[in-house]
């Protein structure tokens, strides 16, 4: 297939395969489309309902554990009997950090119990970034993984819980066997747990499909990290849609999991797709390139979670006689570029792809449901593809103020009807919600969420990804606010001005960050820059490249022409003007010249 058609006849060859799945795809049609926000139907009955079901089949894999569906049902039920001790209760917010593994998911299946929602804390934030996020969202209780009691403490005493004991402990180990010892200031979770009635949780006010499950925390298009609610509803559409739908997954189904279970993809994704088969979910801490397959094979995986850049990754190792040694068929995730998806299915022997488009925050996503090449998939949400401004996530409006849509084929920015089916949770802060609502797009009152992304129709309303506008870019499987990174720079206090953006690098997936910025003095220190940077940003949003110059040009109504400083990128072009690069297994920038250049876009180095 041509990688920016559908035809008719890709259609036909998927028709015997969507036969075969049809009762995997009914049921999962069922729960996709539940709009009864009141339906008693939630991550916990999903659990529940598994326990009773494949109770001795295995739940969970983490290391050398394997935990089945009726331990983990009784384990969360310990977690919400102790939580309702604490004086929690529905609609109440704890927020949980902590790195993957298994007590994560006893958390926030614990807390969705009894209708106490879990703020899942990026892992990779530190300092103010984290005290932001924290009190976003005004938790009652914070979960912290003992692999993060550092960090957690550099912020502690900024965040003002309204509990007696908000701090709870949880040891870097089998927290069902071995408790710990929690440092001080800090309550043992695991031990109080360990006392607790194992029994599924009897409740006079029991959540429901509309409550809100989990908060994730999204940089969008300007500003700090937002919290974004998300209700049990997203788990029963990723349960019916990914996990029925795109995979009919099945009990002897493992699912191998290394992306970040704070991340949609990862806790919502593919979790979801593993409750719908009562499958197994193996765990890692964090990905590796080196151990991907070795892992695969220890833990039987028949399908795995991904980012593009993590598929690029597996593709740069060696080749080996060992990479079709497996039984992984299956993978379901989002980011997959065109130029690598046909190499990386013939080297792996990969069958299905479940390519997905999807935001926290959003009312819309897709799915390739019919599993053709190099697309997103298909749709039942109402959309459309508009005319934007180039480098902006900002529609173009006709002389009637009207939107117009782009002709089939072309690029154009995806927006996502607000309606009563598709809904749009949005943001805990109202601002920040009616920010990515654009009102009075094609008829007045009507309303749509501007998703910031470009997108192209390639054939049988199916879409391909194509870029992300505005003022957040992807990178490392991150998304990154230019000015979240903006607002740090302008706190150093040696920086004038600075112009935060992606730029793209051959051979990588997303956009690195670069920044163009003004000194304060002739003094500048480029690497006492970076450290500041380094202690107040996550590692993926700390620029890859800067530009050093003596102003930066200013159109009449004194906006930054940020659309001419990108396109210049790293090159050397721009006289008077020295760009530095964060090179990869460095601890300094580096003075860019040609013939670094040179290497940069032959690919010699591995961002």
């Amino acid at each position: 297939m041509n990688q920016d058609n559908v035809t008719a006849m890709d259609i036909a060859r998927s028709l015997p395969g969507i036969l075969k799945r049809f009762p995997a795809i009914a049921k999962g049609y069922y729960y996709y489309s539940i709009k009864d926000a009141n339906k008693p139907l939630t991550l916990g009955t999903l659990i529940e309902n598994n326990a009773a079901k494949y109770r001795n089949r295995p739940a969970i894999l983490f290391e050398d554990r394997s935990i089945t569906w009726g331990d983990f049902n009784s384990w969360s039920n310990r977690i919400a009997n102790y939580f309702q001790a604490q004086g929690l209760k529905k609609g109440d917010t704890i927020a949980i950090f902590m790195e993957n593994r298994p007590e994560v998911l006893a958390v926030v299946a614990g807390a969705a119990k009894i209708g106490i929602a879990c703020a899942m804390l990026n892992t990779s934030q530190k300092g103010k970034l984290l005290e932001h996020s924290a009190n976003l969202v005004t938790p009652k209780m914070i979960v912290v993984g003992e692999e993060l009691v550092a960090a957690f403490d550099d912020v502690k005493e900024s965040l003002p819980l309204n509990h007696s004991t908000p701090f709870l402990f949880l040891a870097d180990t089998n927290t069902l066997a071995t408790f710990g010892e929690a440092p001080p200031g800090y309550d043992n979770m695991a031990q109080q747990v360990s006392t607790f009635n194992s029994a599924n949780p009897v409740l006079s006010d029991p959540p429901t499909a509309g409550d809100t499950a989990i908060y994730l925390f999204t940089s969008g298009t300007t500003g700090l990290p937002k919290a974004a609610p998300g209700s049990h509803t997203k788990f029963l559409k990723a349960y019916g849609g990914f996990g029925l739908m795109s995979l009919s997954m099945k009990p002897d189904d493992v699912f191998y999991c290394t992306l970040p279970l704070y991340h949609g993809t990862g806790l919502v994704v593919c979790w979801g797709a593993v409750l719908a088969g009562g499958s197994a979910f193996a765990l890692r801490r964090k990905f590796s390139a080196s151990a991907f397959w070795s892992d695969v094979r220890h833990y039987d995986a028949t399908v795995f979670g991904y980012i593009g850049e993590l598929c690029r990754y597996l593709l740069n190792q060696p080749p080996s006689d060992q990479d079709r040694n497996h039984r992984l068929t299956k993978m379901l995730g989002n980011g997959l570029r065109p130029s690598i998806w046909t190499e990386f299915k013939d080297r792996f022997g990969i069958e299905t792809i479940s390519e997905l488009y999807a935001s926290s925050e959003g009312n819309i996503g897709f799915s390739n449901f019919l599993n053709q090449d190099n697309t997103v998939g298909l749709s039942t949400a109402p959309y459309k593809l508009v005319k934007f401004h180039d480098g902006t996530r900002d529609p173009v409006r006709d002389d009637n103020g009207f939107m117009q849509k782009v002709q089939k084929g072309e690029p154009g920015l995806l927006i996502g009807e607000i309606t009563q089916k598709w809904s749009f949770e949005g943001y805990t802060q109202k601002d920040a919600t009616e920010k990515s609502i654009l009102r009075d797009a094609f008829k007045n009152g009507d309303a749509w969420f501007n998703t910031g992304d470009v997108l192209k129709e390639i054939g049988f309303r199916h879409l391909q990804f194509v870029d992300r506008m505005g003022d957040t870019f992807r990178w490392k499987g991150e998304n990154v606010s230019t000015n979240e990174v903006e607002n740090i720079i302008d706190g150093s206090g040696i920086v004038e001005e600075a112009i935060v953006y992606g730029v793209e690098i051959p051979k990588t997936n997303g956009k690195a960050g670069m920044v163009t910025l003004v000194p304060k003095s002739d003094s500048f220190d480029i690497n006492k820059l970076l450290t500041y940077m380094q202690k107040n940003l996550p590692a993926y949003a700390v620029p890859v490249f800067v530009r050093i110059t003596n102003a930066i040009e200013k159109t009449g109504t004194f906006k930054y022409r940020k659309v001419d400083i990108q396109k210049a990128g790293y090159s050397l072009d721009r006289y008077g003007e020295d760009v530095f690069a964060w090179l990869p297994k460095t601890k300094e920038y580096t003075l860019l010249t040609p013939e670094l250049i040179s290497d940069i876009d032959s690919g010699e180095f591995r961002f």
